[in-house]
């Protein structure tokens, strides 16, 4: 526990990396051809990726059903779907074993629109997607698309939309072209696009900004140091001095707390060290200063190590994402806490590296008895891991790198705001006898908080490329509790 217990009981994988970027709605004529030649020929398989009320989720496989090699800089696919009046859309790419960025998505409007068919995504390849030989496929294209000011979409009147449609299979109502020559799917009536005025706004290669909206904590954690004023302006407590949870008279230490670049990210670093004593023990901890959070989606990106930077190893480490509100009183049924805890060394009585997502309703201290429910894995997680967790007021469920990992009861929803907290500590000094100096490293990329809405951890991918795209390393709209 923090906020001074020395015990806890037990208590991450998630990212899609996104490119987001705002698509005019022009595009050229696909003129009438012949049929393509028989020795040239695919298919689309087509599944729903179900993103959420606010995105389409068209995912994808274009398989080489003829008998010679085609170049996939040759084929387009068009998905056609019923726009809404007035908007524009963004397209954005989340996985695809070519590689996103051999992808291209343009939109564009048909020559004779239909009531399910005013729109269509047409998707292209680039030369480096290479070509497909008779008989294979692309792999999964995983692709998205929304509103340019992510207001929710309607899909029931969408041509090519399958919502039944969850595994891949033959998909006709998607069309496919090689070099122009139609050669898959059923267009709706009529197919010969019409280019339309380029709309206000944006122009293509402007970044999708993300929406203005009250509710949004967005933290890159782009800082000079741990003495930037910007950290406290922004909200943030790095912790000092003592108190628990973790080894007795183990200091809280600032100072390791860093920030660098990696690649084109800042990265916050927490350092915790030890020479196998209490008073040699250095521990960290970064906290919003206010408890505003409630529910929503919490999402960040955090890579766990399973050995120490230096000095040996077997630490009975504990590397957290969570958050928490106060314990007014031994078993106070208003008291909340939400972890992602990695323990690469054992600990709890485990012996080997363990990860717990834990929901809390309430513990006593002393005696110990906890109310807890807790989901764990016995695996190493060394490295990079995306983990979101949402609440609403059925359930709280927690994914690693995009995949649900549990789903907990709704007798243990908050009551009360929490505050986000991201902190490294020893449990105890048991699992190595010695006075060698050690260090451990945890690492933060970003922190996401989206009030009151659930994102699947494809739209929070989503909007933190939208935020990188735009340049903005930091925003706070959650309004005071």
């Amino acid at each position: 526990m923090r906020n001074g217990t020395s015990r806890r009981e037990p208590g991450m994988r998630t990212a899609l990396a996104a490119a987001t970027a705002v698509i005019g709605l022009g595009a050229t004529a696909l003129t009438a051809l012949p049929a393509a030649a028989a020795e040239e020929s695919v298919a689309v398989r087509y599944r729903h990726g179900g993103a959420g009320s606010d995105q389409a989720a068209p995912w994808f496989t274009v398989v080489n059903t003829g008998t010679t090699s085609v170049p996939l800089s040759q084929v387009k696919l068009r998905y056609y779907f019923k726009a809404d009046p007035g908007a524009s859309y963004s397209y954005a790419c989340d996985w695809a074993v070519k590689g996103c960025t051999h992808l291209t998505g343009t939109f564009g409007t048909p020559a004779n629109p239909t009531a399910m068919a005013d729109r269509y995504l047409e998707v292209g390849f680039t030369a480096a997607a290479g070509s497909l030989t008779p008989g294979a496929d692309t792999g999964d294209v995983q692709l998205r698309f929304h509103r340019s000011d992510w207001q929710p979409s309607d899909q029931s009147d969408d041509y090519s939309f399958g919502p039944a449609q969850t595994t891949y299979g033959n998909w006709t109502k998607v069309t496919a072209t090689i070099d122009g020559v139609q050669v898959w799917g059923t267009a709706p009536t009529g197919d010969e696009a019409t280019p339309t005025p380029t709309p206000t706004g944006p122009s293509p290669t402007t970044p999708t900004t993300p929406p203005v909206e009250q509710g949004v904590l967005f933290d890159d954690f782009d800082y000079a140091g741990h003495t930037d004023p910007a950290i406290t302006t922004h909200g943030w407590t790095i912790r000092s001095g003592g108190g628990g949870p973790g080894v007795g008279d183990a200091t809280w230490a600032p100072e390791n707390v860093t920030f660098a670049k990696e690649g084109t990210n800042s990265v916050m670093t927490l350092r915790t060290s030890t020479a196998g004593s209490g008073t040699s023990t250095r521990q960290t901890e970064v906290h919003t200063a206010a408890r505003k959070f409630k529910n929503g989606t919490y999402a960040a990106r955090v890579r766990f190590t399973d050995t120490p930077t230096s000095g040996p190893d077997g630490d009975h480490l504990v590397q957290s994402f969570f958050t928490i509100n106060d314990l007014t009183a031994p078993m106070a049924d208003d008291y909340a806490e939400y972890d992602f805890e990695y323990l690469p060394n054992g600990g709890w009585g485990e012996t080997v590296n363990v990860l717990y997502t834990t929901s809390w309703e309430t513990f006593r201290p002393d005696p110990w008895e906890a109310v807890n429910q807790h989901t764990e894995t016995r695996a190493s997680q060394a490295g990079w891991h995306d983990l979101v967790l949402t609440i609403d007021d059925t359930a709280l469920v927690y994914y690693i790198d995009g995949k649900e990992f549990a789903r907990h009861d709704a007798r243990y929803l908050p009551e009360r705001p929490v505050s986000i907290h991201f902190n490294q500590w020893l449990i105890d000094l048991a699992g190595l006898s010695s006075t060698a100096t050690r260090a451990y490293e945890e690492q933060i990329d970003y922190l996401l908080h989206v009030k009151d809405q659930v994102l699947t951890p494809a739209q929070v991918a989503a909007r933190v490329a939208a935020y990188r795209s735009n340049g903005t390393a930091f925003e706070d709209s959650v309004p005071a509790s």
